[in-house]
């Protein structure tokens, strides 16, 4: 693995829905503005006939295709990268905008040839403003970087493929994201996440970049309580089946750091302010009880979601389908 320029780079957008046309058009423009320049913009998108004509109308100055896997994020982000031929491929998504100068944030840690891929800080930008019952800690629900995570370039486990660079070479030897594993319709597995344990089973190491900050839509569906009571399920279940898929290996470390330090710090936070006298500079006590309510919620959330596919998978190992007769 050698060190690469930001020109050698080329920037896949995925999308799907002609609801999100307007926030695509936002996010092809953002990556066309990158200096230096990326040497291509690829959009690819999922199996939606009349989003595609409609692209490949009215987007200039890229690249569109279809997506040439089985639906989903991951078969549509692989059908971009297998089109690149540059040492690099970036991801964005089709709801985020990116500054001029993401792009050779994303990229200046490829100078060492150990890295293997980054990943940028993810600014949820609301479409109205943040639910006040909604910690900071718990923002990976809504796409966006959170308490807990460095605030300097860092040594991650992994990153988000929001927002996201990876040497071409190495994401090909591991061929790239695993499909039929991540997010389809409204289900979410953390493709991304199985993507970086593989990526640095070699060792080879992921950055996080800070300063590489995007700005990520959060529509007002995505900021009720029962969104992200599904998505911790969803999270749950998701985390279970890939510490399966990857076999025993330590891949949750990371959670269960998430779990016994940052969220119990949060929850002693806001349980000391529903308690405390009332301050002036300090959201009112009602604020911080939700906040905490919304922790132990959350956290019960993804418990049950992680139980259930446990309870699956053990049914299915021990109901295993009859075969066809020959």
């Amino acid at each position: 693995m050698t060190a690469v320029g930001a020109a050698q780079v080329s920037i896949v957008i995925p999308c799907h829905s002609e609801r999100g046309w307007d926030a695509l058009v936002g996010a092809v423009a953002s990556a066309l503005a990158q200096r230096p320049a990326p040497a291509e913009v690829i959009v690819v998108v999922d199996h939606n006939p009349r989003l595609y004509d409609q692209a490949l109308r009215h987007l200039s100055g890229v690249t569109v295709l279809e997506n040439g896997f089985q639906r989903g994020a991951s078969g549509t982000r692989n059908t971009g990268a297998w089109h690149t031929t540059t040492p690099l491929v970036a991801f964005l998504d089709g709801d985020i905008k990116a500054g001029p100068q993401w792009l050779a944030q994303l990229v200046a840690p490829f100078d060492d040839p150990a890295v293997v891929g980054t990943g940028g800080a993810i600014a949820a930008a609301w479409h109205r403003s943040q639910p006040r019952w909604m910690p900071d800690e718990l923002l990976w629900a809504v796409g966006a970087s959170y308490i807990g995570m460095p605030v300097d370039t860092a040594h991650v486990r992994n990153v988000w493929s929001a927002s996201m660079a990876v040497r071409r070479d190495v994401f090909t030897e591991v061929r790239g994201f695993r499909e039929g594993f991540g997010k389809i319709g409204s289900r979410n597995r953390p493709e991304d996440t199985d993507l970086c344990l593989r990526m640095s089973a070699a060792g080879g190491r992921w950055m996080y970049v800070p300063k590489a900050v995007v700005d990520h839509h959060v529509p007002a569906e995505r900021a009720t309580f029962r969104f992200l009571l599904r998505r911790c399920y969803a999270e749950g279940r998701g985390k279970v089946q890939m510490a399966r898929l990857l076999q025993g290996s330590n891949s949750l470390r990371a959670e269960r750091s998430y779990l016994t330090r940052t969220l119990p710090q949060a929850l002693l936070r806001d349980l000391h302010g529903a308690v405390r006298p009332p301050d002036a500079g300090q959201p009112a006590r009602r604020i911080h009880a939700a906040r905490a309510a919304t922790i132990i919620v959350a956290v019960a959330a993804a418990a049950a979601g992680g139980a259930a596919e446990a309870l699956a998978a053990t049914w299915q190992r021990q109901h295993p389908p009859t075969p066809l007769p020959s």
